[in-house]
């Protein structure tokens, strides 16, 4: 089953996101009888495989990227991802001219919105730089008008947005967001240890994050990270079922060039134990940027275009791979399905990968 993708923003994420299809599609034909596809945990969603993903239609403000082929953007500065030496075909799907702002007036949206509808996906996926609430909310606003479901990268606030939750719902559309959980990232390896402290009933005295990476995210990062900054103190109490005043984190504490695509997060922890004694935890985790975001990216487009076809709840199936999920007690979803789950029990859209 095809799963057809928009994209706003080609970007590095979308870099290894495309490359990974590829990836994926050759590692297909030399598989052997029970080995598992690395680093996917869920290989069927919907009936949709990792690499069983088209792109559509593709906008960005790039004048490097607008009118070229996403084979080729993909590859264009300042994106910085590793090249992944496996063929990426040329798709014939060019880059479009996206929103802008101009005068604090959005500018663009008739064109995304015609050309959202001339090429009818499934999902669009926003990937542009931290910091551009009003591109996300153009964008969302253009996905509503057209009957597309929408899944946001970024720390903006749409899905945590009651109102826009309400119109996609609506509309019987997916709304997910906001901000990645990284596939192996510093907030997901921070919380796992504060919550195992927390549950050895030792004391957190306090507690700092800092990341640094080379490529333009955070270089952005760098002047526009509070929306990040508090997407990440809300992971840590999402995963850790605690607010913690100990905690302070730096989403960007500088930009590396050298490092490029690559970030370093290093993670210190403080406490006491039995009898006040001190003890601490230092931690370097160093890590591929993108190809942290391409892994749960993945599972994001698949549960959204599953919700449409499949009609199941894509808020409880996404909840873990987000930072600041959204509070969704039911996916408002009314449509009939035929089939064997046309008597309204749930269907089943996850398949685990062979030989786990």
């Amino acid at each position: 089953m095809e799963l057809r993708l928009a994209v706003a923003g080609i970007g590095n994420n979308i870099a290894a996101l495309i490359q990974g299809k590829y990836f994926y599609q050759a590692f297909e034909k030399t598989r052997r009888e029970g080995e598992a596809l690395p680093g996917i945990k869920r290989e069927i969603i919907g009936g949709v495989r990792p690499y069983d993903f088209n792109v559509c239609a593709c906008f960005d403000v790039h004048p490097g990227k607008i009118g070229t082929d996403v084979s080729q953007a993909i590859f264009c500065p300042p994106n910085c991802y590793p090249d992944l030496r496996v063929n990426v075909p040329h798709q014939g799907v060019s880059v479009v001219e996206g929103l802008t702002l101009a005068g604090g007036e959005l500018q663009g949206m008739e064109q995304v919105i015609r050309e959202l509808r001339r090429t009818r996906p499934d999902v669009l996926l926003y990937s542009l730089p931290t910091g551009l609430q009003w591109a996300a909310d153009g964008y969302s606003l253009c996905c509503l008008e057209a009957g597309v479901s929408f899944v946001n990268c970024t720390p903006e606030i749409v899905a945590r947005n009651p109102e826009r939750m309400a119109a996609f719902q609506r509309k019987k559309l997916a709304l997910l967001g906001d901000d990645l959980a990284s596939h192996i990232g510093a907030s997901v390896v921070h919380s796992a240890l504060l919550e195992l402290i927390l549950k050895r009933g030792l004391d957190l005295v306090r507690s700092y994050q800092i990341n640094i990476g080379g490529n333009s995210d955070f270089e952005n990062l760098f002047v526009n990270g509070k929306s990040k900054a508090a997407s990440k103190k809300n992971a840590i109490a999402h995963l850790t079922g605690k607010a913690l005043d100990q905690v302070e984190i730096i989403p960007s504490g500088g930009f590396v060039s050298q490092l490029k695509d690559e970030k370093v997060a290093m993670i210190s922890i403080e406490g006491r134990g039995w009898a006040g004694t001190p003890f601490t935890i230092d931690l370097k985790l160093k890590v591929q940027d993108s190809s942290n975001a391409a892994g749960v990216i993945i599972d994001l487009i698949r549960f959204a275009a599953a919700s449409m076809r499949d009609g199941i709840d894509p808020y409880a199936e996404a909840d873990s791979l987000l930072k600041s999920p959204p509070k969704v007690a039911q996916f408002a979803h009314t449509q009939s399905h035929s089939g064997p789950n046309s008597n309204g029990s749930k269907p089943s859209v996850c398949t685990a990968p062979t030989g786990q």
